[in-house]
């Protein structure tokens, strides 16, 4: 009846993030009920080999996988676990709604884990580093586990005066479900008035919500895991923070990992003009237009560092135990 009841009371925080989260222990064991949901939206994308696919589909799943990336990396990432820039209230929730879309909990929550990461990094009490705790567990095994489950308030003192922001982090579960309910919805009207568009609601929600969130959390997580193993490091960082191309392109600029732990309040992350960061190059449209202002630069005795120490191959290869 004990284990019952705890099943119960763990189903209930997957809709409310704050019911009885008190009494959630500091343990860093799998919790199988707690990460249900996230087994589940990958189960879903199996439903591809019946529901099929149309290019509306496929489109919407592009299309959402982009514009909650660039959520997550700007905002939930740059913006409330970094301030690296400055907007006002309006596009401040905005973006934290789209970020909250992307079902990786909410930005209180993702800001105040990001900064224990860089307060900790690649030390025992990093709880997604692979140096300690070995790949898959830094990838998408770390916030299955009750030590991971609360947001601590007091790394997010300055958000948490926000009751908008408090609400979105309390019920995280609830953008992602209008969302999914959305996709579905809008594909059976394209069902009904646009029959050649040869898409369904469940076409849509596979396509639009389920592939699109799996490889968007699969991108995000990446950056947990390889780049900390995997890519060059320019800077000398106290943690095994590494730059990789190909992540920078996957996640729109946050792949030069080294960088940003190098200076983690820059607005941008490719420090230099051929590190592409397409999060920051939107971040610069934004500010042109006013939505966001007072973009932190890269200091310009960061950048002679940078350009001072280059890493050789073999002292890459060194840094990861290959010579």
């Amino acid at each position: 009846m004990k284990a019952a009841l705890s099943i119960i009371e763990t189903i209930k925080l997957w809709f409310d993030s704050e019911h009885g989260s008190e009494r959630v222990g500091n343990g860093r064991e799998l919790n199988w009920v707690r990460c249900m949901p996230f087994i589940l939206v990958h189960l879903a994308c199996i439903a591809v080999i019946w529901v099929g696919w149309s290019p509306v589909a496929v489109a919407i799943c592009a299309a959402l996988y982009f514009i909650r990336m660039f959520a997550i990396t700007a905002f939930y990432h740059r913006y409330f676990s970094h301030k690296s820039f400055k907007t006002n209230r309006f596009w401040q929730f905005v973006f934290a709604v789209l970020g909250n879309s992307a079902t990786q909990r909410g930005p209180l929550w993702w800001a105040a884990h990001h900064r224990k990461h860089h307060k900790h990094s690649d030390e025992e009490h990093d709880l997604h580093s692979p140096i300690k705790h070995g790949f898959w567990w830094s990838h998408m095994g770390w916030f299955t586990c009750d030590a991971a489950f609360k947001t601590d308030y007091n790394m997010v003192k300055e958000w948490a005066k926000f009751p908008e922001l408090k609400f979105l982090n309390r019920y995280d579960i609830l953008v992602p479900i209008i969302l999914g309910v959305s996709l579905f919805l809008t594909g059976e009207m394209l069902a009904i008035f646009a029959p050649a568009l040869e898409t369904t609601g469940a076409q849509l929600f596979v396509w639009g919500y389920c592939i699109s969130t799996v490889l968007l959390a699969h991108g995000t997580f990446t950056i947990n895991s390889l780049c900390h193993t995997w890519g060059k490091r320019r800077f000398n960082t106290t943690d095994d923070s590494r730059n990789n191309f190909w992540l920078a392109l996957i996640t729109l600029g946050e792949g030069w990992h080294n960088n940003h732990h190098r200076f983690p309040v820059s607005a941008r992350q490719g420090f230099y003009w051929w590190e592409l960061d397409i999060s920051y190059y939107i971040l610069k449209l934004m500010s042109k237009l006013g939505m966001i202002w007072d973009l932190n630069p890269v200091p310009a005795r960061i950048l002679e560092e940078g350009k001072a120490q280059p890493l050789s191959k073999a002292n890459n290869m060194m840094n990861r135990g290959e010579l």
